[in-house]
């Protein structure tokens, strides 16, 4: 199977999580995400104690909330050991809801408005990455109305094409997140900064992108930001003492995905800083990484139930469920590629050409085309796999349908983490 939390059990159904998935959609319904904890926890671990091992004390993973934000997961990430990152008031109230220490969360976002500093600034958070020269200002001004100094990195971009499809390469000039090293731009952001009275700079971000597959990308932004850290230590007196490299690596989607060894590409990460920094004459800095799908994807599976099969002759196939665009927006916006499976079939030939549409009305509103399946018919519970990240936390009520419920399977138990929305939820902020 795709991952090795997946397998299909004698009577022919796709197990997941040691969980005969037909049984779980028959005591939740669908749709329903299913979430793999142990999965979760498992890849949290491997970021912790590698980081541990080989990077200087202090350097931590940052889960990349973004990618899967309620209550249950910021409990896991906590217990765990990792910090986290959050890009909006909205995140950052889940974390405190869900009894995050503040002083371990880092406040991203492209614009953070004043009413997102004053409420980041007034529950104590412990770090801002700070995106522009307009938050810079507000930010140092409201800590001063405080009487605070907050901690903060700048975020810069490094120019790097990671080589990944555009929608995610965030490290690139022309990018609407961070200031440009290349322009020099970078630079001046810095000067502000060092002169900003209450803020407390204590290094850089950067993030080149997402579904990275090596360790070079990392190395070769290492290069440009340890380049920039020794240009502003000649030039300024200051020497970063923090360096925080994104997050970026990928996840199997399908098959033709290669498999990441992320233990490997962290030491080989950390190798590689401990050396360029020797050459530059430069003390190793403490280390963040923000993994988020990374984390997640690969923990999560979402079951639907088959509505009908439309055989166009001559055109194609669609085979359509009770979800799609609402529920998984990432085929509609990027053409993400996923796998899927007729759970209740598993053991059967996956023989039939078709396309799996969902219940929004759109043409766009598709799960994935030229697909192989076991031959479906209404009733039959499909299963999408790897959807555990950015499916939930990009999920919407489009056509007023109601978001779905997640189940964590856990130790051999299921429990319910997010209920299902009600009709009356929808009209909740109605008046």
């Amino acid at each position: 199977m795709l991952q090795s939390n997946m397998a299909v059990n004698p009577q022919g159904h796709f197990v997941f999580a040691g969980f005969d998935t037909v049984e779980l959609a028959k005591k939740y319904g669908t749709g329903l995400y299913l979430i793999d904890e142990d999965r979760i926890r498992g890849n949290c671990r491997q970021y912790v104690h590698t980081m541990r091992s080989c990077m200087p004390a202090g350097s931590v993973p940052l889960f990349a909330s973004k990618a899967l934000s309620f209550k249950q997961m910021l409990r896991i990430i906590n217990e765990e050991g990792m910090c986290a990152d959050v890009v909006s008031a909205g995140e950052l109230y889940t974390a405190l809801a869900a009894d995050f220490p503040a002083e371990r969360i880092y406040f991203h976002g492209v614009n953070k408005t004043d009413e997102d500093i004053a409420y980041a600034l007034d529950n104590k958070v412990g770090y801002f990455i700070i995106d522009c020269y307009e938050e810079l200002y507000a930010l140092d001004r409201m800590a001063g109305e405080r009487g605070i100094r907050q901690k903060a990195l700048l975020r810069l971009t490094p120019g790097i094409d990671p080589h990944t499809f555009a929608a995610v390469n965030t490290g690139k000039v022309d990018c609407q997140f961070g200031v440009p090293i290349e322009t020099g731009q970078a630079r001046e952001f810095v000067s502000a900064a060092l002169k900003a009275e209450n803020i407390d700079l204590v290094g850089y971000h950067c993030h080149i992108g997402s579904q990275i597959f090596d360790a070079q990308p990392f190395c070769d932004a290492i290069d440009i930001m340890l380049g920039f850290i020794s240009m502003i230590r000649d030039e300024f007196g200051y020497t970063a003492s923090v360096l925080d490299l994104g997050g970026g690596f990928g996840v199997r989607y399908v098959e033709s995905d290669p498999h990441v060894d992320i233990p490997a590409c962290i030491r080989r990460v950390a190798a590689y800083l401990e050396k360029a920094c020797i050459q530059c004459g430069l003390p190793v800095p403490v280390v963040l990484m923000e993994p988020g799908r990374s984390i997640v994807a690969d923990a999560g599976v979402t079951l639907y139930t088959v509505g009908s099969v439309k055989e166009i002759n001559g055109y194609r196939s669609y085979v359509t469920v009770d979800g799609g665009m609402s529920d998984n927006p990432r085929y509609a916006l990027y053409g993400s590629e996923y796998t899927a499976i007729i759970a209740n079939k598993a053991d059967q030939p996956a023989d039939y050409l078709c396309s799996i549409a969902g219940r929004c009305c759109e043409s766009g509103a598709l799960i994935q085309e030229n697909i192989m399946l076991q031959q479906p018919e209404r009733g039959d519970t499909l299963a999408v796999m790897v959807t555990g990240a950015y499916n939930y936390s990009m999920a919407s009520n489009y056509n007023r349908l109601r978001r779905l419920p997640i189940v964590m399977l856990h130790e051999g138990k299921d429990y319910l983490a997010v209920r299902r929305e009600t009709f009356a939820d929808l009209l909740s902020c109605d008046l």
